[in-house]
């Protein structure tokens, strides 16, 4: 692609790079300049112009964005993304549905790698995306690129990036009371408000006493796919109510606590083919926490291992707690 100025009247059909005040309308940038356009930039006083001018073996910005788009997802439905038109350039990528994005890194760093003037620019592995959230964008800088680039960057693309959807309709809230006061709705709403994202609907409220034997058969009698335990008192060993309820119940326990902050509370487990999540306190607020890692995940049918959470800490500081005393400072002097 040749790009830099030419007399006005040598640019006939040349890509316009600059905006420019014409004497009768604004010309936009990326205008394929026609003699219409060349007698009104005339009329307003100019003599010379900035333009890109492809050359053979070039593509347009935009028949450049559309097929690398389309190389990195030739299977839109399977993948749930879906691609906008081309402009200026850029194509974006939506999710069709609420789910969670996974990318293939590697892929991903190599489209980037190819020529600087091709770009995608996208959301972090696991993020949750609603339906129609925009999830990534690609963007041929230039006005042109060369095929050749184009077709490298396209090779090995395919399908580095998808949204998966959840596996589950219906959750169980399993909530404990240390009380005869029932728990307040405050919990079980932001619950709510998270599944509801996802598609999720919770079944009937089920409140017991904070007991082993109570918690097992409400285990046992829950109706969802997907049972939740948020506890009127903090899990806070491997043996405590809660874990010790999934297991009296006959569930399995495979891991207790977390490196994510707020969420260190946190279990994870299984009732005869059910994932059984033992939420931490914080889960009552709607706000981030280390839940919402664990629980997106269960939720699209992605395995979480005892390693997967063990991960988390890296990036696993979601909120400073203001109570907490400031780290001590060097005596001066």
């Amino acid at each position: 692609m040749k790009f830099g100025p030419v007399a006005l009247q040598e640019a006939e059909g040349a890509i316009l790079a600059h905006s420019l005040q014409g004497a009768s309308r604004k010309i936009a940038k990326g205008t394929e300049l026609a003699e219409a356009d060349l007698a009104d930039l005339s009329a307003a006083g100019h003599t010379e112009l900035t333009v890109a001018r492809l050359e053979p073996g070039d593509m347009h910005e935009d028949a450049a964005a559309e097929a690398l788009a389309n190389a990195l997802v030739p299977d839109p439905e399977g993948q749930g993304i879906r691609i906008s038109g081309a402009g200026t350039g850029r194509v974006n990528l939506y999710a069709a549905q609420a789910g969670l994005v996974r990318l293939d890194r590697a892929r991903l760093e190599g489209f980037n790698a190819v020529d600087p003037m091709i770009t995608i620019a996208t959301v972090p592995d696991f993020h949750r995306a609603d339906a129609n959230g925009m999830i990534a964008t690609i963007k041929v800088i230039s006005y042109a690129v060369p095929e050749d680039a184009v077709r490298q960057a396209c090779a090995g693309a395919a399908e580095a990036m998808q949204v998966v959807p959840p596996v589950f309709a219906r959750a169980t809230l399993i909530e404990t009371r240390v009380s005869e006061d029932t728990p307040s709705d405050k919990g079980r709403a932001a619950m709510a408000g998270r599944l509801h994202r996802m598609g999720i609907t919770l079944s009937e409220r089920v409140v017991v006493r904070h007991r082993e034997a109570e918690l097992a058969e409400a285990l046992q009698a829950a109706p969802g796919e997907l049972l939740f335990v948020l506890t009127g008192s903090a899990t806070s060993d491997p043996m405590d109510v809660a874990p010790q309820a999934v297991r009296q119940a006959g569930g399995t326990v495979t891991r207790f606590g977390m490196p994510v902050d707020p969420g260190n509370l946190l279990f994870l487990g299984d009732f005869q083919g059910k994932p059984v999540i033992g939420l931490p306190g914080c889960a009552r607020s709607p706000a981030l926490n280390g839940a919402d890692w664990v629980l997106e995940r269960v939720i699209c049918g992605i395995p979480v291992t005892a390693q997967d959470i063990a991960a988390m800490g890296v990036g696993g500081l979601l909120k400073e707690i203001p109570t907490r005393p400031m780290p001590r400072r060097d005596a001066e002097g």
